[in-house]
């Protein structure tokens, strides 16, 4: 039980985690029609940015200013590089987007350096939540999951309920009609763009000390917020909250488990020699496959409904 709970926890705090990062994708596609390849680039600044103004003004002042840093960049991307393109269609955005993604690691390596930096977790939040079975869970996983929940939260009631979000949902299907009504399309463009990558510049605060903040961070969570968008249903914000909790969970559990189909096997009294055999791969942990996980749920999930779990729109 202890073992279940706990592993539960920590796979609900990484899925939410992962919603926080896709949840500005998932802005951006549904609302401008763009896959920004350079998402996880963002994410990875808006950590170094609040590192750098941690270390000068403390962790709640960067938990403000990395993302609206993070957010005016990516208005300026919008309006001097992606607005040019978009005539072009899809394919040039997608190429703009991905050799932005590169810059922006290269320009971080002159900046701060290839190693990793000591960002930590801020004193404040630097202790136990609760004691579960003679186990802590920190209370900064549990001000992560907070703050995500509190995203969802603010979105939805910002498309939904505001007038705001209705001219900016309009602005995606009739352009020229809203336009007549006297709002700036291009503007609401850009401001959108900046929404989506100030949420990747939040995720990356809050999860630059949760894991580790260094070149490498884009990169290692730039798949997989691919899969969380494309599993949830590209342009779902729902769906992509589903499809990280359920990613989060299920790689959780599979690091945590240290089971081979060998040992399962062994356990229902049947011996294999897997070396014998010809069958080692036999001898693989779970946890040694977990990182394969979302890819295999995502080529169930395309075979079995293209438009992913939760889509609204097509691709």
């Amino acid at each position: 039980m202890e073992f279940t709970l706990i592993t539960l926890l920590n796979g609900l705090s990484y899925g939410l985690l992962l919603f926080l990062l896709s949840a500005g994708l998932t802005l951006i596609f549904s609302m401008l029609g763009v896959l920004n390849f350079a998402h996880a680039s963002f994410y990875m600044l808006g950590a170094y940015f609040a590192y750098a103004i941690s270390v000068k003004l403390g962790f709640w002042p960067a938990l403000v200013l990395s993302p609206l840093l993070v957010g005016t960049l990516g208005a300026l991307v919008e309006h001097f590089g992606l607005r040019h393109v978009h005539r072009y269609g899809q394919v040039p955005e997608l190429l703009f987007t991905f050799g932005l993604s590169y810059l922006i690691v290269e320009l971080v390596q002159l900046v701060w350096g290839k190693s990793a930096l000591p960002y930590a977790v801020p004193a404040q939040l630097d202790s136990a939540l609760f004691t579960l079975y003679g186990t802590a869970f920190p209370l900064y996983r549990g001000f992560m999951m907070l703050l995500a929940l509190l995203i969802l939260l603010a979105t939805y009631l910002f498309l939904k309920r505001s007038r705001l979000g209705l001219v900016v949902q309009a602005a995606l299907s009739h352009p020229q009609m809203v336009e007549a009504l006297g709002h700036n399309v291009p503007r609401i463009y850009t401001l959108v763009f900046a929404a989506g990558c100030a949420l990747a510049g939040l995720a990356g605060v809050v999860g630059g000390n949760a894991f580790v903040t260094e070149p490498g961070m884009a990169a290692g969570v730039g798949s997989i917020i691919f899969v969380v968008v494309v599993v949830g249903g590209l342009g779902s914000l729902a769906g992509a909250f589903v499809a990280s909790l359920l990613i989060g969970v299920a790689q959780t559990y599979a690091v945590a488990l240290d089971v081979s189909l060998l040992s399962a096997l062994a356990h229902f009294g049947i011996r294999v020699d897997a070396a014998a055999s010809g069958y080692p791969l036999l001898q693989l942990t779970v946890a040694q496959v977990a990182p394969i996980l979302p890819y295999l749920l995502l080529i169930i999930v395309m075979l079995a409904r293209p438009r992913g779990l939760l889509g609204v729109r097509e691709g």
